[in-house]
């Protein structure tokens, strides 16, 4: 098994060194693991979930994105895969994030915000779907540093006819599983 010459860091201390832009967001360097609530109006009941989100960068402005989440029973069993993420978030030098967020459900999109030191918000720009996938036509993504150092996720979603809503929240830790 080879190893790449330019790996990917988890840590703002390990190399390669985060790139300058990404200094609003070196927080988020990691992988963070933990539970949440979903609902919609469109689902027949609320739902558990667990999530692992993991941030990391190659020395570049950029922030690879990486998100896995399962449907848990009461007891944090899970029952099955759920959502499931893959992306760049793209910094800018005055603290604008322009993300690209892909989903094996045939959606595409590109979110636009801003970051500062504890927190990020994503809002959709524009949305792609393959011809078979839901409709989707916007989300809001808030990524939250709380006061205990917990990561606070809150997912708002339009889909499907249905405005901008309450979707997901979640509370994740950094660290393994």
């Amino acid at each position: 098994m080879s190893t790449s010459p330019y790996p990917d860091s988890l840590r703002p201390d390990a190399a390669p060194a985060p790139h300058a832009l990404l200094a609003p967001v070196a927080w988020l360097l990691g992988t963070w693991h933990g539970t949440g609530r979903g609902e919609y109006p469109t689902l027949d009941q609320d739902f558990a979930y667990a999530q692992e989100v993991t941030f990391s960068h190659d020395g570049r402005p950029f922030l690879r994105y990486e998100a896995r989440a399962w449907l848990i029973d009461g007891e944090g069993a899970p029952l099955r895969p759920s959502a499931r993420e893959s992306g760049w978030w793209r910094l800018q030098p005055d603290g604008r994030v322009e993300a690209l967020i892909t989903q094996p459900t045939g959606i595409a999109e590109i979110a636009v915000g801003g970051a500062a030191e504890g927190e990020a918000d994503l809002a959709t720009h524009q949305v792609a779907r393959t011809p078979t996938a839901k409709q989707v036509d916007a989300t809001r993504r808030r990524y939250t540093r709380a006061d205990d150092g917990t990561l606070v996720f809150v997912h708002e979603l339009a889909a499907v006819g249905r405005p901008l809503q309450h979707h997901l929240s979640a509370r994740l830790r950094r660290g393994t599983a």
